[in-house]
């Protein structure tokens, strides 16, 4: 599940891919555009300018924008950056891989291999979705316009 950091990350990134270029945001105008809290946000956006996503400017005419252009920005590494990894369960995680401690086998444990599969399909998605898309077309790709009905056991 996409933690409120993963969320807010998200928000936030959307909102700086729509300035024009060149164009920087104050920590102060996403927070409040995007009903983010400052502090909480502050964290996020600098662990997005640690990977290299982002990049920021002090002074007049300071503030954060884009490192690079929304195409070169895949949705996955964002996510991985400020979640962690895709996989449901760690045991199907690739990159942060920690055996059960009830399972005799893990290459025969069917929860595991059906986990993995949700990890690779989520990975596929993500992996694949630039921030440009992300924003131009409210997360699909492919111009799929399929909706899914919620259930009330959602």
């Amino acid at each position: 599940m996409l933690t409120k950091k993963g969320k807010y990350g998200l928000k936030a990134l959307v909102d700086l891919a729509r300035l024009a270029p060149g164009e920087t945001a104050f920590i102060n105008d996403i927070a409040s555009r995007n009903n983010i809290p400052k502090k909480f946000l502050d964290t996020i956006l600098l662990e997005l300018r640690n990977v290299g996503i982002l990049r920021s400017k002090k002074g007049p005419g300071g503030g954060y924008s884009l490192s690079r252009p929304a195409s070169e920005i895949r949705i996955g590494h964002v996510i991985r950056t400020l979640d962690g990894p895709l996989a449901p369960i760690r045991c199907a995680s690739r990159t942060a891989y920690e055996a059960c401690d009830d399972c005799a086998d893990p290459e025969t444990c069917q929860v595991r291999r059906s986990m993995t599969d949700v990890r690779d399909a989520i990975a596929a998605i993500l992996d694949n979705m630039s921030l440009e898309q992300f924003v131009s077309d409210g997360g699909r790709i492919d111009g799929d316009k399929e909706e899914f009905p919620i259930s009330a056991a959602s």
